[in-house]
């Protein structure tokens, strides 16, 4: 059941729930930046939840369906339409043979994601369908999609999926954000104040946001407690000698504008880490927009772990409300 890409829209690529595994050869785990919004976009048209599907950033493309297709979208809010009649988004909806479907203007959010029951048929690299564009691995060749490509989908098990996600279990949007931080293991290298400061100076997205990281600018910059450089580090207080980056990690080059590594980050370097975004608000940094004001709020171990549950109870609750 082949669909033609009228328009790619900004950047649409392929993704399910990534590659874990060959983070220490250097391959990121890559996958949704929106992880939640794309098992609910599966569940809605019956697919695995870690089924390949669309991930669309700010702009949506048209897509011209050879078949009958259930089709679902998610995430940030941008109105689909079917030959211009507007759908219902967190809903499952038929698209008919032959009719184009297509979005209207992004009313919140950044990145949507399109599931088409039966998935996005695309080879499976290491493990998963999804796309890294800056190796050019997996998803459709490795890359964006572009006019008149065509993407073919897998079988389906359920043609006549109804569903619709309760308006308490949809990914939440809102004007500013807070993302809970647990300070590591190089926090000793700036001083109590600028510790302090981070917390409690309100950033804004930078332009520089996309799936390898999130920039912030605005806050104060940081000061670092003097010591001699050790052998292998750069010269700026912010080099270490080379490190691991654990995913949503804070790198501050040059102690300026933090920088938070999502799923096609480089898998380590130079800079040292604040800390970690915890696992529960990466979600949340793939539907900030640039200018988007935000606070980073620090968290110890157990508030971290009580965030991640009450995630997967989240999770649970969506499961049964969308699986037969």
């Amino acid at each position: 059941m082949p669909i033609e890409v009228l328009s790619p829209g900004l950047a649409t690529t392929v993704q399910d729930l990534g590659r874990p595994g060959y983070y220490h050869l250097g391959i990121p785990l890559s996958g949704a930046m929106d992880r939640y919004s794309l098992r609910a976009a599966n569940l809605l048209v019956g697919n695995d939840e870690n089924a390949a599907a669309l991930e669309v950033v700010f702009m949506g493309p048209e897509l011209k369906f050879s078949e009958d297709a259930v089709v679902a979208i998610t995430g940030a809010e941008l109105p689909p339409k079917v030959d211009g009649v507007e759908q219902v988004t967190w809903s499952s909806f038929q698209v008919k043979s032959g009719q184009v479907l297509s979005f209207d203007f992004l009313k919140s959010g950044a990145r949507a994601y399109i599931a088409v029951a039966g998935g996005i048929d695309v080879p499976v690299v290491l493990g998963s369908r999804s796309t890294y564009a800056l190796g050019a691995l997996g998803g459709y060749e490795g890359r964006t999609l572009s006019q008149s490509d065509v993407l073919n989908i897998g079988s389906r098990v359920n043609s006549d999926y109804d569903h619709q996600v309760p308006d308490n279990l949809k990914q939440t949007v809102t004007e500013t954000a807070e993302l809970r931080v647990l300070p590591g293991i190089y926090w000793h290298r700036i001083t109590e104040q600028s510790g302090q400061g981070f917390f409690s100076d309100i950033w804004t997205v930078a332009p520089e946001a996309d799936r390898i990281g999130y920039r912030f600018r605005g806050g104060n910059a940081l000061q670092f407690n003097q010591r001699e450089q050790p052998f292998g580090a750069g010269s700026d207080p912010s080099n270490i000698v080379d490190g691991c980056y654990p995913y949503g990690s804070i790198q501050v080059p040059g102690g300026t504008e933090p920088i938070v590594l999502h799923r096609d980050a480089v898998s380590g370097g130079g800079y040292f880490m604040l800390g970690a975004v915890i696992s529960a608000d990466m979600d949340i940094i793939g539907q900030l927009q640039p200018n988007t004001e935000t606070k980073f709020i620090e968290v110890d171990m157990n508030q971290a772990l009580a965030a991640r549950r009450d995630r997967q109870y989240r999770l649970t609750q969506l499961r049964e409300n969308l699986v037969n």
